[in-house]
């Protein structure tokens, strides 16, 4: 064989593979054709063993021919593989129109977390009684935090809330009490505030969490009495769980106040009748009050022989647990995304 037939042979099998290729509409035909024409044993390396059979000075020649040949037929194969994703690309967007003039899905709005709602309506509510709203640092001086309201070092007391220490004088706060302290430092009698904030304490199952919310209150001025106490109590309750609502108070020990009272409702859950949620006793304990100890208002310069005055403090998840009937106080930190949804 010559050039010029060997040349001829490969023009008319790069014809028939693009005549080949321009029916195909699947990408598997296509394949097919490429492979039978380019493939390791396709016609055209077929067509390349007759080039031994040529003199030297024309195998170059042969070679260039064997090239343009497999480019053209390469090219001829693009297109079709191209035309065939347009026509699917088609054949979907037909499928799957949207019409655009519909009116889109309005988003999910979702309130504020169930903590920060309770939080705030109890800050809006002690607000409506004339409280203001005072705040402190959560890394405290362990003069604050404890010394200041009647913790003595050697003081059994301590005991009772397990502290994150910082160092011998740092720590994180307990409660919000250290805000009490600050407050009466800092402002002379009469005083009339709530402090809320976060509070920190070695402590995490169910029931309890290492970080929690308060929101304490005091009242400070001539005249101040238990009767007081009671009265601004009963208001709370009233307004946070119904005037039905039984309360009663416990005598209690806390260092800062004297008498002291635990506060207990009426279970929400049972209507007193006894139940898991209340042991049977037909009572939720709820917050701790009392009358401020002589010696507080001491550690602020404050006399207590002519001022008087009271204490509370509340957990604002306790206050939301009994609200929303929670169980576990750990959903309220987990961010569960189902659980928040309830609160929407």
């Amino acid at each position: 064989m010559d050039l010029q037939n060997f040349e001829q042979s490969l023009l008319a099998l790069q014809q028939s593979a693009i005549d080949e290729l321009k029916g195909v509409s699947r990408r598997e035909d296509a394949l097919q054709i490429k492979n039978r024409y380019l493939g390791k044993k396709g016609q055209v390396q077929a067509q390349m063993s007759v080039l031994r059979e040529l003199p030297n000075e024309q195998r170059r020649d042969a070679g260039r021919i064997s090239n343009s040949t497999k480019q053209a037929i390469e090219q001829a194969f693009q297109k079709v593989m191209s035309d065939i994703a347009q026509a699917e690309l088609d054949a979907k967007l037909a499928s799957e129109a949207l019409d655009v003039t519909l009116p889109a899905r309005k988003p999910k709005l979702h309130r504020s977390h169930p903590l920060v709602q309770t939080e705030q309506e109890l800050i809006a509510l002690f607000a409506e009684m004339g409280f203001a709203v005072a705040q402190g640092p959560e890394i405290e001086k362990d003069y604050y935090n404890f010394e200041a309201l009647n913790f003595p070092a050697d003081h059994p007391a301590r005991d009772m809330q397990d502290t994150f220490m910082i160092d011998q004088q740092g720590l994180l706060r307990t409660h919000t009490s250290p805000v009490q302290i600050r407050t009466m430092l800092a402002y002379k009698p009469p005083v009339q505030i709530i402090a809320p904030g976060r509070v920190y304490r070695v402590d995490d199952d169910p029931t309890h969490s290492p970080v929690f919310h308060q929101i304490e209150g005091l009242l400070v001025d001539v005249g101040v009495t238990m009767a007081d106490l009671k009265g601004t109590l009963r208001h709370f309750i009233d307004r946070c769980f119904g005037k039905q609502t039984p309360m009663r108070l416990r005598p209690s020990f806390f260092p800062f106040t004297e008498p002291s009272a635990e506060v207990d409702i009426g279970c929400i859950f049972c209507a007193q009748k006894g139940c898991r949620v209340c042991s049977q006793t037909g009572w939720l304990e709820i917050l701790g009050s009392g009358m401020v100890d002589p010696n507080v208002f001491k550690s602020c310069g404050i006399d207590p022989e002519r001022y008087t005055g009271f204490a509370f403090g509340l957990g604002v998840e306790r206050i939301a647990m009994l609200k929303y009937q929670i169980s576990d106080i750990r959903l309220l930190f987990q961010n569960d995304v189902r659980f928040l949804e309830q609160f929407s």
